[in-house]
């Protein structure tokens, strides 16, 4: 453990981060398994409303630096494909 108060609270307050983050990104691989499963069992709808949802919060990951920004947009690109090869 550090002895430097300040380097004391910066390691707190990267373990709250990390903590935070790590369910971000449960819930992010939730959505997109979900919408993989819609694509699975050709339901057009509901795959479409989880397309929109999951490109939202996959944004808002690659903005809040929870995912690397060409991450989200290569996830984005392949869901497209799952989604367009759909209709």
């Amino acid at each position: 453990m550090a002895n430097i108060k300040s380097q004391i609270k910066r390691i707190k307050q990267s373990e709250k981060a990390a903590l935070r983050n790590k369910g971000k990104r449960s819930a992010l691989k939730t959505l997109i398994s979900k919408f993989d499963k819609a694509v699975d069992e050709k339901n057009k709808e509901q795959a479409t409303a989880l397309f929109s949802e999951t490109t939202k919060t996959l944004d808002k990951a690659s903005a809040t630096g929870i995912i690397h920004t060409n991450r989200a947009a290569g996830k984005k690109s392949t869901l497209s494909k799952k989604l367009n090869a759909l209709k």
